[in-house]
Order: structure tokens, then C-alpha cells, then sequence
């Protein structure tokens, strides 16, 4: 399985990312662009955040079962439900959001091992090696859903 402390892993979601543009529009879904772009570098952000996050109730009976399924093989379906704290429904700027994204991207493929472990506020404690595939996972889903 591919992991963003993978040199060319992080790599080839950078290149995809940079080929998006202001007008590219979803395959699927109710974000545009800019909001998506918003929506991926949340998950990365709060890797980095000292501060303890609260656990999500419905996090505490269903994180560790979703979790491993977002780990597996099996693609993505369409439509997952997203956590309150990473819906984006403001317009956003496409240029700063891709920046940010780029930004958040390197710097977690560079530091994110040093993190050993982490709570995320709905899956719970995970790896790093466990968040580097989940962001992984998460980036291409989205990348896939604008088609690049």
C-alpha cells in the first residue's frame, strides 16, 4: 500500500495536485475545487496540532471498525460521511488552498514519522504509518474525484 512518507508517493500526489486548475469540476460530489482542496489539508493540519482534539461520539463505537476499512484495498465508495470539522461549504480561494495543500503535503511526507502516534478525533489512536496510508488514501480520493 502506498504511504504519503513514501518519497515517490508524495511525489505523485504533488504532481496531481498541481495540475489542478480553478475550473475543474467533480466527477462526483458537492464540493468544488477550492472547498476540496480546504477539505484535504484539514486531516493533515490536525496531525501537527499539539492539542488534544475531543473525541467524536460516534467516533468512540464506529472509528476503529471504518478505520480498517479505509485501510484496506477496497477503493472508496462515493458520498462517505465527513466529520463536521472537515465540511467545507464557504467559498474558498483556489490559489492559497492549493498552496496550503502543497504546503501541509511536504511537510508531512518529510516530518510526519517523527509523530509516532496519534489521536484522530473520530478513528482514535493510530499510527503514523497508519495516518501517512489514511492521507494516502484520502488524497486520492479526492484527486479522483476531479479527475486527476
Amino acid at each position: 500500500m502506498q504511504s504519503l512518507f513514501e518519497p515517490a508517493t508524495a511525489s505523485e500526489i504533488i504532481s496531481r495536485i498541481e495540475k489542478l486548475q480553478p475550473t475543474s469540476q467533480p466527477l462526483w460530489g458537492k464540493m468544488d475545487v477550492a472547498q476540496m482542496l480546504a477539505h484535504c489539508h484539514g486531516p493533515l493540519e490536525i496531525y501537527f496540532i499539539e492539542r488534544k482534539s475531543k473525541r467524536e461520539p460516534l467516533g468512540f463505537l464506529f472509528g476503529k471498525i471504518a478505520i480498517k476499512r479505509l485501510l484496506s484495498n477496497k477503493p472508496w465508495r462515493r458520498g462517505l460521511p465527513t466529520s463536521k470539522k472537515f465540511k467545507i461549504k464557504d467559498n474558498r480561494d483556489f490559489e492559497q488552498e492549493k498552496i496550503k495543500l502543497l504546503e501541509i503535503v511536504n511537510r508531512f511526507s518529510s516530518e510526519g514519522y517523527t509523530i509516532t502516534s496519534f489521536t484522530h478525533p473520530f478513528f482514535g489512536k493510530l499510527s503514523s504509518q497508519e495516518y501517512a496510508l489514511f492521507n494516502y488514501r484520502h488524497l486520492d480520493h479526492h484527486l479522483q474525484q476531479f479527475g486527476v
